[in-house]
């Protein structure tokens, strides 16, 4: 019997759930990886233009330098931690900033020290723990379940429970929720808002339709789109219209169920 990693919530909705196989979370892992960095080693470390801070891993965690405040969710340290309990072979120097800040306090001073053997040693033990930083983002993905329910309007709650339920019971809408919270968010941080509006996973079952669809991951990717359409609209940076939305979307592309299930480790027709 093949172990599966899942999650039973609490009791008033205990029957809310996501679980995968271990090879099926690799798979998943990877697609992520191609996601974020189209699998690219050096992307491992990076620091995108027009962003105050530095993406990391498979998943592209943000790590904030001291003094940098963004509305966006800081997911490195949390990954940092889990490595820790999981006892990972974490580099000494990682190990020793205090505080746990990005030591590098803006993009050009990165891209100064980008080839130190100390951004070397980081890649590459980056690179050595894809396993468990796709294990960070399942388990990341899983625990907000429920509060993303209970976060829903009242009359909504039903409406999202089912929707998290379909997509749940399929290696690509599983993989859909993942990504989706890994790329924007929960869709819970009051932060996270242009003109009041957020554009996490919350806000995309929202915005799919109450009424039971033929296909609930084809609903997913369709509300998806139109939810970070309006975040670029309202977003005061030109650049999320002008550069981002086009990659986001076709990144909502990939929520879809292999053609061939036996090319997914752990499916079966």
């Amino acid at each position: 019997m093949v172990k599966e990693i899942g999650m039973d919530s609490e009791e008033s909705f205990s029957d809310i759930s996501l679980a995968l196989k271990p090879a099926q979370l690799d798979w998943v892992g990877q697609k992520i990886f191609q996601n974020e960095c189209a699998g690219k080693y050096e992307c491992l470390v990076h620091w995108n233009e027009s962003e105050a801070f530095p993406s990391l891993g498979i998943g592209h965690f943000i790590w904030y330098p001291e003094g940098v405040t963004e509305r966006f969710v800081e997911s490195f340290p949390a990954l940092y931690e889990y490595m820790e309990q999981r006892q990972r072979n974490i580099p000494e120097w990682l190990r020793e900033l205090e505080p746990f800040d990005a030591p590098w306090p803006d993009r050009v001073t990165f891209l100064k020290v980008a080839d130190s053997p100390e951004i070397a040693e980081l890649r590459e033990f980056l690179a050595g723990t894809q396993g468990i930083q796709a294990e960070f983002i399942f388990r990341r993905a899983k625990e907000s379940l429920v509060k993303i329910i209970e976060a829903a309007p009242d009359e909504r709650q039903a409406d999202v429970k089912r929707h998290i339920q379909t997509l749940s019971q399929t290696p690509g809408g599983v993989y859909a929720i993942m990504d989706y919270v890994n790329f924007k968010g929960e869709g819970l941080s009051a932060d996270e808002r242009y003109n009041g509006e957020g554009w996490g996973l919350l806000q995309v079952l929202l915005a799919m339709p109450a009424e039971a669809a033929p296909s609930t991951l084809d609903e997913f990717r369709e509300a998806a789109g139109d939810v970070l359409t309006r975040r670029a609209q309202n977003a005061a940076n030109p650049v999320e219209r002008d550069r981002w939305l086009a990659g986001w979307l076709k990144r909502l592309e990939t929520y879809r169920e292999p053609v061939d299930m036996h090319s997914v480790p752990g499916v079966s027709s």
